[in-house]
């Protein structure tokens, strides 16, 4: 199982907000049913197989565009860890466990 980030901006909107774009990508997680997901304030956590992962985000990246941005800029940062199953809660539980109190 992998664990992704993704970032998705579109450019050239005309406003600073981007909640609306945000909003309309994770309804499309929403939909998705072979990956877990959680929105952060700077970004998106994808959980699942790799190939559910990209065709998420190749989805997720197209919402802009379909709102009627000209560019869009996606930034994906994936950690595929293959020798044990890894989960978003797991890794921040670990880096938890080791802080000094």
């Amino acid at each position: 199982m992998a664990i992704a980030e993704v970032v998705i901006v579109p450019l050239g909107t005309g406003s600073t907000s981007l909640s609306d774009y945000v909003a309309a990508c994770e309804d499309v997680l929403r939909g998705e049913k072979d990956v877990r997901h959680q929105l952060t304030s700077m970004g998106t956590i994808i959980e699942g197989d790799v190939d559910d992962i990209i065709a998420a985000i190749m989805k997720m990246h197209e919402v802009p565009f379909e709102k009627g941005a000209m560019r869009v800029s996606t930034s994906i940062k994936i950690d595929d860890r293959r020798d044990k199953n890894a989960t978003m809660e797991q890794k921040v539980i670990s880096v938890v466990q080791k802080q000094k109190a």
